[in-house]
């Protein structure tokens, strides 16, 4: 099995949207109406929105391939902080957000999500920023767990939309200082 990352290009707009509407729900919390995860792929990954996010300067996006065959994918954001509870606690100056980072269901456990984490966190290091913030629902015990492994510490709480429900996330952030890219 060979297992491959790189970034993601125009072109990919539709790998992207699949991974995306096959990954988004295993993330919601129980409960999550598939009304509001579906409102919230049309809204925010669709294909339409993968072209734009693939065009912005400010986006990077990182795939993770089996046998050539991409199963998951991250997104790093570096642009202007607007939620509020962020703001408060993230320095935007030197943060990058790791805004998207999903991984098919069938290949959870399977190191898969450590090498996609490995190559995004390096990649994060490579645009200079000092800091990596995410958002994670406080539910999504398997993604705490993981991220904590990862050196990501809980520094805040935000809300997050899904369809017309408000979620609860955690912020957490990794330094990246010791990194390297």
């Amino acid at each position: 099995m060979a297992i491959t990352t790189r970034h993601g290009v125009l072109g990919d707009e539709r790998i992207l949207h699949d991974l995306a509407a096959r990954t988004f729900g295993t993330a919601c919390p129980p409960g999550t109406t598939q009304a509001d995860i579906d409102a919230f792929i049309a809204t925010n990954l669709s294909v339409d929105h993968f072209v734009r996010y693939l065009a912005d300067p400010n986006r990077i996006i990182v795939l993770v391939s089996e046998d050539d065959q991409p199963v998951g994918y991250a997104m790093l954001i570096r642009d202007r902080i607007t939620d509020p509870d962020v703001a408060a606690v993230v320095d935007e100056a030197t943060a990058i957000e790791l805004s998207k980072f999903y991984l098919l269901e069938d290949r959870h456990g399977s190191g898969l999500a450590g090498v996609l984490m490995a190559e995004t966190l390096s990649t994060a290091v490579r645009t200079g920023a000092k800091t990596c913030w995410l958002g994670v629902n406080q539910q999504n015990v398997r993604a705490a767990k993981f991220y904590a492994k990862h050196g990501f510490d809980i520094i805040g709480v935000k809300r997050f939309l899904v369809g017309s429900e408000w979620h609860d996330d955690h912020i957490r952030q990794v330094d990246l200082s010791s990194r390297h890219g």
